[in-house]
């Protein structure tokens, strides 16, 4: 099937899909290796930082898809594409924007309830916006621990349904890469 560049995502959500796509892919590997027992203080505290700062910016990045999406409608898709297809993406599509912001969410509260910095709002002056509280923390940190198991999972299926279309050349993966240029 030839491609028709008249229906590509705008560069504005190629250049905000990928960026997350690869925010998200980063920030999982250092959450894991930041709390691994013996590392030397200094790197574990550098992973802390890229992780908890990395979260503040998936999460500015996430509203601003979603409201970019809200305002600039998908391309169709080809009329190959079966039904269950259309709506498993779209499914997918909006879980994982709901998990990236349960997430997001979940970090800054256990962060914040548990009365720790986050250097990027710290310098620019953004107060916490939740109390100090040991309780809230930990309910934070068990949500925010048991959601990346969907969320991976659900990254696996839209990588996976991506590599499916990128190998079918039926137009659909072309929508979205590269994320700058034709």
């Amino acid at each position: 099937m030839s491609f028709n560049y008249a229906t590509r995502y705008p560069v504005t959500t190629r250049l905000l899909h990928w960026i997350v796509g690869l925010m998200v892919i980063a920030t999982i590997p250092i959450g894991l290796v930041m709390q691994q027992q013996g590392l030397a203080r200094p790197t574990q505290d550098l992973l802390f930082i890229l992780h908890k700062n990395g979260g503040v910016i998936i999460l500015i990045l996430v509203v601003l898809r979603i409201a970019w999406r809200l305002a600039t409608p998908a391309p169709a898709l080809p009329p190959t594409i079966p039904a269950w297809q259309a709506t498993a993406a779209k499914t997918v599509q909006a879980l994982l924007y709901a998990l990236l912001i349960v997430m997001a969410v979940s970090g800054y509260v256990r962060v914040r309830a548990g009365g720790f910095p986050i250097e990027m709002l710290d310098a620019f002056g953004i107060p916490a916006m939740v109390p100090r509280s040991d309780s809230l923390a930990e309910t934070a940190q068990s949500i925010h621990s048991t959601a990346r198991f969907p969320l991976a999972a659900l990254i696996l299926l839209h990588v996976a349904a991506g590599l499916k279309h990128l190998f079918a050349r039926d137009g659909v993966f072309s929508h979205i890469w590269p994320p700058l240029g034709r």
